[in-house]
């Protein structure tokens, strides 16, 4: 097991963050931290976890799982939260809506919806059970690599491995978009900010950007010669305005595409790694994007230069499955094949309203002034003080 990393003893396909804030009042902050503990609260943040053996008699189980994130030891938690088995069905893809109604997950055959349970509000006793809602319009529907849910909540897009895009407005699962060959294969999918446009993508052909007001196809966005498409995320840059990124595979490299929204250009892109890239995110402040190797590395970039900012190498003795930030854009969550999970603190995220580095250049300025102000009284006569 790589260093830093938790053995949760089965392959994990998927992660994401728990919407802490949305499930519930936060005692934090109505009291003092004190009193929260001892009422159950922590403040670090909660992952939850999917993945398995499979349907064969492996020995592997198949569960979703809650781990939460120490932030006083930089580790996720021995004991998980909670765990939930799903007997022989492994949960393959899941979202979590962002407005805590619960977690969608894809099975071989289907998607089942799970909610958020409570006992006496306290995040030590936070768990997830089956839902009485029954997605029908997803049932025998075959395998959906691609779960999304716009930033409200108010629509869910999934993409099967038969190449089948649906769309619907949830919770009424009401259809927007019922649209087959979409791709091959469906690999990937994200809403824009304003929820009006949907990337799709697949293993082969254009990466596909939909009109969702029309339920038609805007733009499709070409391959270069060589290119082979990976993952697509929204993200917007230093004045706000909407980009979007795609990673590919050209030639032996990953790179990182980036796209003008208004007219669909490629505004630039950037050979990142040696080997194909496994796992992508965009952080919510669009300032960062993270990326996993097949090789078990994970990488955090400055989405304004591409630069890297932070790179682990073997974070991970497998192939990295997922990379996910968390809202706040402080913690990124990895996870692989090799049955680990891992979290990683971001540097140069404000805390309390002042970064850990500004507070430093403080304490220097005052020593050197200080400094200063004793070499003028000493060459005054005053001697030291």
């Amino acid at each position: 097991m790589a260093k830093g990393s938790k053995n949760f003893y089965f392959p994990i396909f998927c992660a994401a963050w728990v919407p802490l804030a949305h499930l519930a009042p936060t005692p934090l902050e109505e009291q003092g931290e004190e009193e929260a503990r001892e009422q159950g609260w922590e403040p670090g943040p909660i992952a939850v976890l999917a993945g398995g053996g499979g349907e064969g008699k492996t020995g592997v189980p198949n569960a979703l799982l809650l781990s939460r994130f120490e932030v006083q030891t930089l580790d996720l938690s021995d004991q998980p939260v909670f765990r939930l088995d799903t007997d022989g069905d492994v949960p393959y893809r899941m979202a979590v809506h962002p407005r805590g109604d619960g977690i969608i997950c894809a099975f071989p055959m289907d998607c089942r919806w799970f909610e958020w349970n409570f006992s006496g509000k306290k995040v030590h006793n936070l768990a997830l059970k089956s839902s009485e809602k029954k997605l029908t319009t997803l049932e025998g529907v075959g395998l959906q690599k691609a779960l999304a849910f716009n930033a409200e909540g108010s629509t869910l897009a999934t993409g099967g491995e038969d190449g089948h895009l649906r769309v619907f407005k949830w919770p009424s699962m009401e259809i927007i978009l019922d649209q087959t060959d979409v791709h091959t294969t469906v690999r990937d999918l994200d809403f824009s900010a304003d929820a009006k446009s949907l990337v799709s993508l697949g293993n082969s052909g254009p990466c596909r950007v939909w009109d969702l007001t029309s339920s038609k196809v805007e733009v499709n966005l070409p391959r270069e010669d060589g290119e082979v498409f990976g993952f697509c995320k929204f993200g917007r840059n230093a004045d706000n305005t909407q980009l979007l990124y795609i990673t590919a595979m050209h030639g032996d490299h990953g790179k990182i595409i980036t796209w003008n929204t208004e007219s669909w250009k490629r505004i630039g892109a950037k050979r990142i790694i040696r080997g194909a890239i496994s796992a992508f995110d965009v952080s919510t402040d669009g300032k960062l994007l993270a990326i996993g190797t097949v090789g078990g590395d994970i990488l955090v970039l400055t989405s304004s230069n591409m630069r890297v900012q932070k790179m682990i190498r073997k974070a991970h003795f497998g192939n990295v499955t997922a990379v996910v930030f968390s809202q706040d854009s402080r913690f990124l969550i990895s996870a692989s094949f090799d049955n680990t999970a891992r979290v990683t603190p971001i540097e140069g995220k404000k805390k309390n309203g002042l970064s850990v580095r500004l507070i430093i250049f403080v304490i220097l300025l005052a020593i050197m002034a200080l400094h200063q102000h004793k070499r003028g009284y000493e060459s005054l006569g005053f001697g030291s003080f």
